[in-house]
């Protein structure tokens, strides 16, 4: 669908799940399907006392802002939302949200599986994790699987 503008937030407060997906659907004929990913910080065993997101502001928004220009793109989309926080997040607490609309769920569903593909392997966020025991912790590696994951596309 032509005209769709996304929005894309990068910001350390938490997120509203529900007031996020209403806003996509609410007084929308045209939509058929709404789907939502949300990125929790996890635990880590027990492990972890919370993680560290860095990021370039400016540069954030911008990478993100191709990726869902690229998904809007490719699925006929009613409305997209990207939103990623930065700054100290605690297990359990949000880390990243993902809304696609449209009338159709398969379109819905696939946008929202390339977006979170191409968050984890291309959006500059560095994760350092900050340990219980230690105080210690160290800088959050690439993961190949990221990089598998986003080659389908």
């Amino acid at each position: 669908m032509t005209g769709v503008e996304p929005v894309i937030r990068v910001q350390a407060e938490d997120f509203d799940i529900a007031a996020e997906s209403a806003r996509l659907a609410q007084g929308r004929a045209d939509v058929g399907a709404v789907v939502t990913f949300t990125g929790l910080c996890r635990d880590e065993g027990g492990t972890l006392a919370a993680l560290e997101l860095e990021h370039y502001p400016g540069m954030a928004e911008a990478e993100i802002g191709r990726i869902a220009h690229q998904a809007l793109e490719r699925w006929p989309l009613a409305g997209l939302t990207v939103i990623h926080r930065h700054g100290r997040i605690a297990p359990g607490e949000n880390i990243v949200l993902v809304v696609t609309a449209s009338a159709h769920r398969q379109a819905a569903f696939e946008a929202a599986d390339f977006l979170m593909d191409f968050l984890k392997t291309r959006a500059p966020f560095w994760k350092k994790e900050q340990l219980k025991d230690s105080g210690g912790g160290g800088w959050v590696a690439a993961k190949d699987a990221d990089d598998e994951a986003a080659e389908r596309w």
